[in-house]
């Protein structure tokens, strides 16, 4: 079997049991069949359908997950050949994010991408697609066979969604705005799923999200303010993990709620290190990030400062936490800090190090201001580098406050606006 995203067959096998896991199916079998050319009618070949009809009866299943993208057709020739339910990966994933999304706008989202996924395999829901029927207009005129009217519906249904999250965006590019205004920088937490990003938010941020050794724990957005060093709040974002072969209703879907990396100041992407296959999924993190626009194009470093949080640094034997240490110092160029999430190893490190990124453009300016001005003496002190200060009484309408501040172009700006 062909696996894509550089993952071997044993690792993509183990992530469609964590997946179906997920979502409290229990798993009786799994196993691996080689394809050598896929078969247009079931996908596999005579013999493997029967090998697989042969394992449902043997453990008595009521449901199988092939971890691949089935056609309509494939999908309902194997449902009469097993006499089973059948669901491809893509259907698995879309069933895990319908139970997960706890918010409007979630929800909105997920039905998107099942109506997407279900119009064009509306004929294996109708088994009248002959059947003509009249109508009163609003359901299809006359002659418009089921299959049509269906189609049509769902079509409508989607452009009412897809208006919705339309209304959304702009909500949300508003929050965005009155964020670009306030004094605060945006960190943004990606990864692949279950890499530990809700276990590393609820610690730096002393939050409850929820944080289980489960795919696709986290589906909503969260934020949290965190406090730097230097900085005296920024606002931590948790997004949804990526996986292998998203199916692609979701990457559009889900569109709205990656839109918050693309606001970021830095990027923290968390990696599971001491997962096999942590290459793998990091090049499949990139990749999205890439379609987002998030990473430019040749040499591949992203115009957002990005930083590598090497998560479960705890979990590593001496040995491989030996050769991850000689892979850092050979890569200076790259942000990499090791943590662990769960312990609290290294999360100092990393605040030092997101806090030196913000600050890392900032430049000297003096002000003089009213000494009474506590709005923007307070501001100045609060997120900025207070060098020096001094104050004068020589002012005709009272005394003076001259300060030496540094700031970066960003903060500089938002000052300017008070």
């Amino acid at each position: 079997m062909r696996v894509r995203g550089g993952q071997d067959a044993e690792s993509r096998l183990e992530e469609a049991r964590g997946l179906a896991l997920a979502i409290g199916i229990e798993v009786a079998d799994a196993f691996i069949l080689p394809l050598r050319e896929p078969r247009p009618g079931t996908l596999f070949g005579e013999g493997q359908v029967r090998n697989i009809a042969v394992a449902c009866e043997q453990n008595e299943a009521e449901l199988v997950i092939v971890d691949g993208a089935l056609s309509a057709i494939q999908q309902r020739n194997l449902e009469e050949k097993l006499k089973r339910k059948v669901i491809d990966r893509t259907g698995l994933i879309l069933e895990i994010f319908g139970e997960r999304a706890a918010t409007s706008e979630g929800r909105l989202q997920v039905e998107l991408a099942h109506l997407d996924y279900q119009a064009g395999r509306l004929v294996r829901s109708w088994t009248h697609l002959e059947r003509q029927r009249g109508g009163f207009g609003f359901l299809g005129g006359p002659g418009e066979t089921q299959i049509e009217a269906d189609r049509r519906l769902i079509r409508d249904r989607m452009a009412r969604i897809r208006r919705e999250l339309e209304q959304v965006r702009r909500t949300r590019g508003l929050h965005r705005d009155r964020r670009e205004k306030a004094p605060w920088p945006v960190i943004a937490l990606v990864g692949y799923t279950n890499a530990g990003k809700s276990t590393l938010f609820n610690y730096l941020t002393g939050a409850d999200v929820m944080a289980e050794d489960l795919l696709f724990a986290t589906l909503d957005p969260t934020m949290r303010a965190v406090r730097l060093p230097g900085v005296d709040k920024a606002i931590l974002s948790d997004t949804v993990g990526f996986i292998s072969d998203l199916p692609t209703q979701l990457v559009a879907a889900f569109r709205a709620t990656l839109e918050e990396v693309t606001a970021a100041d830095v990027i923290l992407h968390v990696r599971d290190i001491a997962n096999p296959d942590t290459e793998a999924q990091k090049n499949q993190v990139l990749k999205v990030l890439g379609e987002l626009g998030l990473v430019d194009g040749e040499d591949g470093k992203p115009p957002i400062p990005m930083v590598e949080v090497w998560n479960k640094w705890d979990l590593l034997s001496l040995g491989r936490a030996a050769e991850l240490e000689a892979v850092m110092a050979a890569r200076p160029d790259e942000v990499i800090v090791p943590v662990s999430a769960i312990t609290g190893q290294g999360c100092e490190a990393l605040l030092d190090t997101v806090s030196r990124l913000l600050t890392a453009d900032a430049k000297l300016y003096s002000f003089i201001l009213p000494a009474g001005d506590g709005q923007r003496i307070a501001w100045l002190h609060a997120h900025g580098e207070v060098v020096r200060e001094r104050e004068s009484g020589d002012a005709a309408d009272g005394p003076r406050l001259h300060l030496d501040v540094r700031l970066s172009p960003r903060e500089f700006g938002r000052f300017s606006r008070l």
